[in-house]
């Protein structure tokens, strides 16, 4: 059966829609990247819209030849993994018991408000900073780490994820002898990867974009993560780094296309991440979300 005329107008309404919004949404970065690919002049003149004018590739060369981005980069990359690894052990154990019921764990509802009592207050920034301070995490990889280990919301997401899932499983691996981790290593995690990926993803991109706690936390610039080194550091156009004997990079080079090589530098691991667990996105948010 033939879709009516109305219907017709609606689906071609939609579509072009959604393609004026996906534009919307890819245009800031292509104008990056075409200013990054292009000359200083044209990019300091307004030429550059979304194509190359001059084309040349200085702006990544400086890039890439600058020690200290390079090192900025190492750090944020080190502070994804450690951070998400770290982050993702503990919000699976956390929402594990949690997803119980009153008769499985009495104090759930305790345990569970508490957590929620955190996402509407916290102790504030000053006491927070005192506290890194004394468990001597300042200019440590751990005071980017720890302090945003736990997230609520993934919590809550993946413990409504296990409740979802079918008690009988958790009946039938009591039954073979295994107890709780056996249960959540063997049976829960495997069967939780959409809503892992969900939170994981969201995890690594709350890391990667974070920059004001390395500002606060960070004494010294060579241990400030790449977005923290983004926003303190390369404000303004830094020539120290290149050779004096390169006169033609640096008369090449601008203030905004330098930045713009930065910035899509700093987005490209995410723009990459992101298409591969896509997949399991809505998928995970859906199943996470529902709750009996």
């Amino acid at each position: 059966m033939k879709p009516s005329f109305g219907r017709r107008v609606f689906l071609v309404s939609n579509l072009l829609f959604l393609v004026f919004i996906s534009l919307l949404c890819l245009m800031p970065i292509i104008h990056i990247l075409a200013i990054s690919f292009s000359s200083g002049s044209a990019a300091a003149a307004g030429k550059v819209a979304l194509w190359p004018v001059e084309f040349t590739t200085a702006a990544y060369d400086n890039v890439f030849g600058k020690p200290e981005y390079l090192r900025a980069f190492g750090v944020s990359i080190e502070r994804v993994v450690a951070g998400t690894a770290f982050s993702m052990l503990l919000t699976i154990v956390t929402a594990y018991p949690l997803s119980k019921d009153r008769n499985a764990f009495r104090l759930r509802t305790v345990y569970a408000w508490i957590f929620v009592f955190t996402i509407l207050f916290n102790g504030g920034l000053i006491p927070t900073y005192l506290t890194i301070k004394s468990l001597g995490l300042i200019d440590s990889l751990g005071a980017l780490v720890l302090p945003a280990a736990i997230n609520v919301f993934n919590v809550i997401l993946l413990l409504n994820f296990y409740r979802n899932l079918p008690k009988e499983l958790e009946d039938a691996s009591r039954i073979d002898g295994a107890g709780h981790f056996a249960t959540l290593w063997k049976i829960y995690v495997p069967l939780s990867l959409p809503a892992l990926a969900t939170t994981g993803l969201f995890t690594m991109v709350g890391h990667w974009n974070s920059w004001f706690d390395g500002m606060l936390y960070m004494n010294h610039p060579e241990n400030y993560p790449l977005q923290t080194f983004l926003q303190t550091v390369i404000i303004k156009m830094d020539f120290r780094f290149i050779k004096s004997e390169n006169v033609e990079l640096m008369l090449q080079l601008s203030d905004r296309t330098s930045r713009a090589a930065q910035i899509f530098v700093a987005a490209f691991p995410i723009l990459i991440v992101y298409p591969f667990l896509q997949r399991f996105f809505i998928k995970g948010i859906v199943m996470g979300s529902v709750k009996e």
